[in-house]
């Protein structure tokens, strides 16, 4: 299982890039997936065209767009770009509008990249991290926040539980919740991770299990899930899957999972 640093190198990293508007800024993320070699020029228009089938989804929160497509023949080896845009662009996204940074994905299944997309869940839910990444005045300095190195005298904050952790589920009962995206490799994954934080904050992860999937899997599993936590756009595309279906706008938030947790299960 790769790592965050194993899976965007320093040369996968642009800052100030400019973009006329989303398909540019996709296109920005892809050529250097294109350089490092871990795609060809086919994975970007797939990325590209992903949006234009399923919608904006792909911004997981404000400011941010993690786009990626299912694993394909373009794939050549998992890999990660990062692009900071100079002028923020649309998307069309109803929330999170209007992005400034681009992470791109290529996967070549759904399993080697679920630690680097642990670690990028965190530190973009981490607001000085966050702050470090959007102040970083070249790509070196980037990647050194990314890998852990906080700059010198940078804050150390989280999101807070604001609440009291409520008490565990009824005894012996085991849960699922899935979370879902448009190809069950990229967004569902950051959205599992940041509510396996909650869990682990609750002490709930012996009780709940959390999969990400994709949106024809979780209409075939939904039955076995308590929830489906997802985006806006993709709750539109699975419809009346027979459980409850939750929005959630900022996948890096974990103040904003735990309340649409709470709700869940009404605690």
């Amino acid at each position: 299982m790769e790592d965050l640093e194993d899976l965007l190198p320093v040369e996968a990293v642009r800052l100030d890039v400019r973009a006329a508007g989303w398909r540019e800024a996709i296109g920005a993320a892809g050529r250097l997936m294109v350089e490092t070699g871990a795609t060809t020029d086919e994975y970007t228009r797939e990325m590209v065209a992903n949006v234009e089938e399923n919608g904006p989804y792909i911004v997981i929160a404000p400011g941010v767009a993690f786009a990626h497509s299912r694993p394909s023949p373009a794939v050549l080896s998992t890999g990660m770009s990062w692009v900071r845009l100079a002028e923020p662009v649309e998307f069309g996204h109803e929330s999170n509008d209007p992005v400034t940074l681009v992470v791109a994905l290529a996967a070549q299944d759904s399993a080697a990249h679920t630690s680097a997309m642990a670690s990028l869940a965190r530190l973009l839910g981490d607001p000085g991290t966050a702050a470090a990444l959007a102040a970083a005045p070249t790509p070196e300095a980037l990647h050194a926040v990314l890998t852990g190195e906080r700059p010198e005298g940078g804050p150390e904050t989280s999101e807070p539980s604001t609440t009291p952790e409520p008490s565990e589920p009824r005894a012996g009962s085991l849960h699922k919740i899935l979370t879902v995206c448009g190809n069950g490799v990229g967004t569902s994954l950051f959205l599992k991770n940041t509510l396996e934080q909650v869990l682990d904050r609750w002490g709930w992860s012996r009780f709940v299990t959390v999969e990400a999937t994709d949106t024809i899997s979780a209409k075939g599993k939904a039955s076995e899930a308590v929830a489906l936590l997802t985006s806006r756009e993709i709750a539109r595309t699975l419809g009346d899957v027979g459980r409850p279906v939750k929005v959630v706008q900022d996948f890096t938030s974990t103040a904003e999972v735990d309340a649409v947790l709470r709700d869940t299960y009404d605690v």
